[in-house]
């Protein structure tokens, strides 16, 4: 028979003098009522014990109702998510990770979505719109160097065919990570390229910037260290895609979340965006007859 334990993050704090509690993965404490289920009996049946140790001097009609309470009790724990009998899923498990762009930064990005069960594979620009209408799937496009005009254009296309769409780039010594887009209506790069130049008064400094009026790149590149970092980031992305929507912490949502790392001591800030609508066309002009 499985038995159950703790799930991941979850602990039983035994007070000296009073009932245990159960620390949750959020960190709340929450009091146990054991009944007549000993501590040491609920512990050892939710950790690597052999399960209730029952006392040979009671009674056995006393000890078979112990332990269809602590079979209750511990069905309370699963039924509330805070035991199981199953491993802990991979989060990314089922999931299939496209990546383009740069190795300095694909390269951790690799490692670490398929620590977290993620299926990993190289994608080119012109495989893209193979890729459009995989629920399953997301795409990863990170560069070391500012977005050519109209790179992104295609796979900004992707989540309007539910396919998820994450992007990271460099402007000088800070990197953006965009936000994950995986359903009509979510933020694309256009969006916040718009945001961005409504943003500020140096709209035409930035939009030539962008366009590629500037000089040489004198970096700062990315570090091991700031590398790790941006792949970490896009990881949390991809498995809030995965996820069950539920947003937990108090930071934005992956979806409406722009990210900026400072690459000279990793200093991260987020920026909220919303996606730019549709602009309603004119309407047409009616001509009114003279004769």
């Amino acid at each position: 028979m499985t038995r159950s334990r703790l799930a991941p993050g979850t602990g039983i704090v035994t007070v000296p003098g009073d009932r245990p509690v159960l620390r949750t993965a959020d960190g709340e404490f929450l009091r146990i009522d054991t009944g007549r289920v000993g501590t040491g009996e609920l512990v050892d049946r939710l950790t690597a014990g052999e399960g209730p140790h029952a006392d040979p001097s009671a009674p056995a009609s006393v000890s078979a109702s112990a332990s269809t309470e602590l079979d209750r009790l511990v069905a309370a724990f699963e039924e509330a998510g805070y035991a199981a009998t199953e491993p802990r899923r991979a989060p990314l498990a089922g999931r299939t990770v496209h990546l383009l762009g740069d190795p300095a930064l694909t390269e951790p990005l690799t490692r670490f979505a398929a620590a977290e069960g993620a299926e990993v594979h190289r994608a080119t620009a012109d495989g893209l719109a193979g890729l459009a209408g995989r629920r399953d799937t997301a795409v990863v496009w990170c560069l070391d160097s500012p977005v050519p005009e109209g790179l992104w254009a295609e796979a900004d296309r992707l989540p309007a065919r539910h396919t998820a769409w994450l992007r990271c780039h460099r402007e000088g010594a800070h990197a953006w990570i965009e936000p994950l887009a995986c359903a009509p209506g979510d933020v694309t790069s256009a969006h916040v390229r718009l945001r961005r130049l409504a943003a500020t008064a140096a709209h035409r400094e930035l939009a030539a910037y962008w366009t590629g009026h500037r000089t040489p790149d004198t970096g700062p590149h990315p570090t091991e260290a700031s590398a790790a970092l941006m792949a970490a980031l896009l990881t949390a992305d991809l498995i809030a895609w995965a996820g069950d929507g539920h947003h937990r912490g108090a930071g934005l949502p992956a979806r409406r979340r722009l990210r900026r790392i400072d690459l000279r001591d990793l200093t991260v800030t987020e920026h909220p965006v919303l996606p730019v609508p549709d602009v309603a066309p004119l309407p047409a002009r009616v001509t009114r007859s003279t004769a």
